[in-house]
């Protein structure tokens, strides 16, 4: 694997500057970061951790999914790269049990 992270000083630019124009762009390859993680082995984990831990995970989110439909929890409405999505006006979210009308 080679990368190559070339900087030119330009004009009347420090050499300060042009180091840091560099360090930069070596951190924008994900170079650094790439050889640090594999400065140790990491040992995979076997198809039983891998089975629990999914099993697991299916079991938190029936969990979760039971606490919204009971009103327990609001939901947290997923922007783009499933992170919470905030709103602009600083306004909370209202609970879906406040707003609906209940029959007699």
């Amino acid at each position: 694997m080679s990368i190559n992270a070339e900087v030119q000083k330009s004009g009347n630019e420090s050499t300060l500057s042009t180091i840091r124009k560099f360090s930069r762009r070596v951190q924008g390859t994900g170079l650094v970061r790439t050889v640090r993680g594999g400065r140790y082995y990491v040992r995979s984990a076997s198809k039983i951790v891998k089975k629990k831990r999914a099993l697991k995970m299916i079991k938190r989110r029936a969990d979760y999914k039971q606490l919204i439909k009971e009103g327990k929890v609001i939901e947290t409405v997923r922007g783009p790269g499933g992170r919470p999505s905030h709103n602009r006006d600083g306004a909370q979210p209202s609970r879906p049990a406040e707003s609906t009308p209940i029959a007699r």
